[in-house]
């Protein structure tokens, strides 16, 4: 019996070996084909990329990888895997007309007629009949354009269109014909510039694509210029360069007021005295530059002249003043707070305010010991009632642990009515209690934040629910905030919008979860430099909802509102007019709908 059990144990072990190993032997692709199987494309796509991470060369996983994106709606990434599929093996006519389709589905037309011509010249039925689809509606509409110009020389819809039809059909020399004929009709167009250079690269003409792209960055609107700029080296252009594109652009105003700048002449000087300077001018020293990159935005270069100028004399405030500012727009405040307390010593007073102000601003960032309050109170035409939201929170920088950060904090809400009578008795409008706790705070990461506290609540005035005069409290959440354009900071004004968002868990209203919801657009006006105000003209958008759906924590609404707040004040002062809606009526003793005004002002500081 022994001998027989000792082989079955010897059979039992060498299975086990052999499954373990044949378990072991299954890779990532392995897992991401077992996904395919179950329709688990989130989990396929992560295994294909881990499979290929290891073996960048395998064909199939790559294409594999394209289908599994397409079934997940990431046709993008589909896109980019087939691509990368049809780099590795040129021959797969199946991977090139897959890539073609999806080039075609994801807006690059020209990339797809290119590889369908590919495949028709190749052969391929398929991609014949492809490319005439693609490539029958353009000649169509060239030949259609053209006929349009014969007939209407200066028709500028026609000269756009045709080269946008020829840039589709890559035909670069058309393209950047009528590009180049549509921009002089309608010059204020710096758009078609963006594109003529394009076509220019196309046709290995670099010089006229880089004037190009200089005269929309400098002459556009900003989202041209933005593009533009884009488009251009990671170098400030030379000036040379400048020249060129005044000479293609010759009303361009900003233009001359750059290359005036930098041959030292009079901003009203004649472009024709500009351009015969060519090559004549001094090299500028390093401050100069310095100060040139950063003002356009070329931040690496204007740190690199600036600690060159710096080092040529280091008794020159505004160079470290300079210095702050760009290490503060490159989000390395510590290396931007050196240089700004460096700066604040100046001898000039307007150099030291500056630097002093900005210095007070980030400094409390790297103090071991923080201490914030804030204060908002509102008034309400909604409850006839005066509402007050104050705290003041005292955070500890932990060394080495700069995103976490342990805090004590005083809270206070009231109101100044209490309660109003309502049909089951009396509502209450607020906790009116002050929080005395303790808690983790994390840094803000691209405007979202976290944390969490438990304390203990003082209840000041009492209710008949709440009997007790202290009540544990324990509450967190995340919070988002996010702004666009131009915020109500000094010397700024145009349009802007703003988010936040706060989801709060709260354990004294039954542990309910409440989200807030706060959006804003408007926009805002240039200061009044006689009253030194600075206001915003906006439209409010908010939402509130809670995880136990009762009536009041449940609301939209929306309406206009004034923002304005007044020189060197750290009050900002709001005025809203809101029409809401409950979206939980079950146990509302009011109506669906209501009307508001809302006043509040906003009062914060830091030490």
């Amino acid at each position: 019996m022994f001998p027989a059990m000792g082989r079955c144990c010897t059979t039992l072990v060498l299975f086990g070996l052999v499954t373990t190993a044949a378990y072991a032997q299954r890779g990532p692709a392995d897992e991401a084909y077992q996904a395919l199987k179950t329709n688990d494309y989130d989990h396929a796509t992560a295994y294909f990329q881990e499979a290929i991470a290891a073996s960048p060369d395998r064909v199939e996983w790559r294409k594999d990888l394209g289908y599994a994106l397409l079934k997940a709606g990431e046709t993008e990434a589909a896109r980019e895997q087939f691509a990368e599929a049809l780099r590795l093996n040129p021959a797969d006519d199946r991977v090139a007309l897959e890539y073609a389709y999806l080039c075609y589905e994801t807006n690059q037309p020209a990339t797809a007629r290119r590889e369908f011509e590919h495949l028709k010249n190749a052969g391929n039925a398929e991609g014949a009949r492809a490319f005439e689809n693609v490539d029958r509606p353009l000649r169509e509409g060239i030949a259609r354009w053209q006929q349009a110009i014969e007939v209407d020389p200066k028709n500028f819809s026609a000269h756009e269109e045709l080269a946008r039809l020829a840039a589709e059909r890559d035909d670069a020399a058309l393209a950047a014909e009528h590009y180049e004929a549509a921009w002089r009709l309608r010059p204020e167009r710096r758009d078609l510039l963006i594109e003529l250079g394009r076509a220019w690269k196309q046709l290995n003409r670099d010089e006229d694509a880089t004037a190009a792209w200089i005269a929309a960055w400098r002459g556009g609107t900003p989202r041209v210029s933005e593009q533009a700029r884009a488009l251009l080296p990671d170098r400030y252009p030379y000036l040379s360069e400048f020249q060129k594109a005044m000479t293609l652009d010759a009303g361009n105003t900003q233009l001359r007021r750059d290359i005036a700048f930098q041959l030292g002449e009079p901003l009203e000087a004649e472009p024709a005295l500009l351009q015969t300077r060519a090559g004549s001018e001094a090299p500028a020293d390093a401050k100069t530059l310095g100060l040139r990159s950063l003002e356009k935005g070329y931040l690496p270069d204007a740190v690199k002249y600036l600690q060159q100028a710096h080092e040529a004399d280091p008794q020159d405030y505004e160079v470290m003043l300079k210095l702050g500012w760009a290490f503060n727009i490159l989000k390395d405040d510590r290396t931007a707070l050196h240089w700004f307390d460096l700066a604040r010593n100046s001898t000039d007073p307007t150099i030291a305010q500056e630097a002093a102000k900005a210095y007070s601003n980030l400094a409390p960032a790297f103090e071991p010991v923080r201490t914030t309050v804030w204060a908002f109170p509102i008034y309400s035409s909604r409850w006839h009632d005066l509402f007050g939201y104050a705290q003041a929170k005292t955070e500890v920088r932990l060394p080495g642990v700069s995103w976490l950060r342990p805090y004590l904090s005083v809270r206070l809400l009231g109101d100044v009515r209490g309660a109003v009578p309502v049909a089951f008795g009396s509502q209450y409008l607020s906790e009116r209690s002050i929080i005395f706790g303790g808690g983790l705070g994390t840094s803000s990461w691209h405007g979202l934040a976290g944390w969490f506290e438990a304390g203990e609540a003082l209840i000041y005035e009492q209710t008949p629910t709440e009997h007790r005069r202290f009540t544990p409290d324990y509450r967190g959440g995340l919070s988002y905030a996010k702004g666009f354009g131009h915020l109500l900071t000094g010397g700024s004004h145009g349009r802007f919008a703003e988010t936040n968002m706060d989801g709060v868990f709260i354990s004294r209203f039954g542990n309910d979860s409440i989200l807030y919801s706060q959006n804003r657009a408007g926009y805002t006006l240039p200061a009044s430099e006689t009253a030194g105000v600075h206001a915003q003209l906006l439209w409010n958008l908010n939402l509130t909802a809670d995880a136990h759906r009762q009536y009041w924590a449940n609301y939209a609404e929306t309406g206009p509102g004034l923002r304005f707040r007044f020189d060197n004040s750290p009050v900002l002062f709001s005025v809203n007019v809101l029409r809401g809606v409950y979206l939980v009526n079950e146990y509302n003793p009011r109506r669906p709908n209501y009307n508001e005004l809302r006043v509040g002002l906003w009062y914060a500081f830091t030490h």
